[in-house]
């Protein structure tokens, strides 16, 4: 009986990877944050395995024995692209999504924290027009640009199947500190 009310709640959702292989993610019929697949997360898990990244047949793979921390991972599909590719990989999210909403300072704090001379975090998420959200936004580059400096992807550098003008793929580097 558990296992029939399981599958009413979650679909499998299948990522194919450049190599013929597929991920395959639970997601949620119903439910907004942490339980669905996002299109954002999509996009940044096939960026991760273009070719300035990952070419077996050439020897290029970035990943390989790299550790990768994905905060706010939801259903983890970037964690486990770059699992795939050879990464050490650790998935955060948070218990309660809601604070985020409220204040994106313990991010970019987090985000400090993680960060050294060599670090660089990829960012990917959809620009949103409406409600809190463009403020949100607004407050978390703000904060972001106090001490990282950003560097949006141009979309000829993405996949060229998973890419959407409204998602937005940023290299983030912490600023060196001047003496």
């Amino acid at each position: 009986m558990a296992a029939d009310m399981d599958k009413s709640k979650y679909f499998v959702r299948e990522i194919e990877k450049n190599d013929g292989c597929t991920l395959r993610l639970k997601q949620c019929y119903m439910g907004d944050v942490g339980c669905v697949v996002w299109d954002a997360a999509i996009v940044l898990a096939k960026y991760l395995e273009t070719k300035q990244f990952y070419e077996p047949s050439s020897g290029v793979n970035v990943w390989s024995g790299k550790t990768v921390v994905e905060l706010g991972a939801g259903t983890g599909v970037v964690g486990l692209m770059a699992a795939t590719l050879g990464a050490h990989v650790k998935v955060t999210d948070l218990e309660d999504l809601q604070p985020l909403l409220r204040s994106i300072v313990p991010l970019v704090e987090s985000l400090k924290l993680l960060s050294g001379p060599e670090t660089c975090i990829i960012c990917c998420y959809e620009q949103r027009t409406q409600g809190i959200n463009p403020e949100v936004e607004r407050k978390f580059f703000e904060l972001l640009q106090q001490n990282f400096s950003c560097e949006k992807i141009p979309s000829d550098k993405q996949d060229p199947e998973f890419s959407s003008p409204d998602i937005h793929v940023l290299h983030i580097r912490i600023k060196l500190k001047k003496k």
